[in-house]
């Protein structure tokens, strides 16, 4: 099987369901940000600093590819969505409160935040603002995507997004950030709080 299909050469490209979308569509570009936010928790789960927490970051890679998954699925083709999401593992409740567990467990263990922290102080912690910022566009566009959705009314009662991938995506970029500060903590790296400068 070749990687290369020539069915996307004109800019369309096809939903789980079948049906054919421009590559510009919100949806495309919901599912595609979810992917280069996957690619982000790779370069994250990469350095060396979290080789402790490989395991879970793998696992939340995982995780993005059910939601991905999700919402490359057609919601219009409500007996195809209803056979996928069989097929499919989906987001459960357990999936949130973990990355909930990890924040509470790293935040035992860091300073009380004061202020707003610039990004920064060490490569790695970077990847990892850099990787909550994606996280935080993924999450606006899935909302988008949810909004625009409930104004189209689709068929059978079917909605865009689980109510579990707007969670997930939300506590996701929280976790981000609490690691982001961990990982600080564990490389004695610098952690520069914000400080508006004053009005002349």
């Amino acid at each position: 099987m070749k990687i290369y299909t020539k069915t996307g050469d004109k800019g369309q490209t096809a939903l789980i369901g079948g049906r054919r979308v421009s590559k510009s569509e919100l949806r495309i570009d919901a599912y595609g940000t979810v992917d280069e936010l996957n690619s982000w928790i790779g370069l994250v789960r990469d350095q060396p600093v979290n080789a402790g927490r490989r395991d879970l970051l793998k696992e939340i890679q995982d995780r993005l590819f059910t939601i991905g998954a999700e919402l490359a699925t057609d919601p219009e083709k409500a007996s195809i969505q209803t056979a996928t999401k069989r097929a499919m593992p989906a987001i459960t409740p357990e999936d949130v409160s973990s990355l909930e567990q990890e924040m509470d467990t790293m935040d035992a263990e860091l300073p009380e935040l004061r202020a707003f922290i610039l990004p920064g102080g060490h490569e790695s912690v970077s990847f990892c603002h850099l990787a909550r910022t994606v996280c935080r566009r993924a999450e606006r566009l899935v909302i988008a995507l949810n909004d625009e959705s409930a104004r189209s009314l689709l068929p059978n009662g079917a909605t865009a997004v689980d109510e579990l991938v707007l969670q997930y995506l939300n506590r996701l970029s929280d976790y981000l950030f609490v690691l982001s500060r961990k990982m600080a903590q564990e490389l004695n790296a610098e952690e520069v709080a914000w400080k508006p400068r004053k009005q002349l």
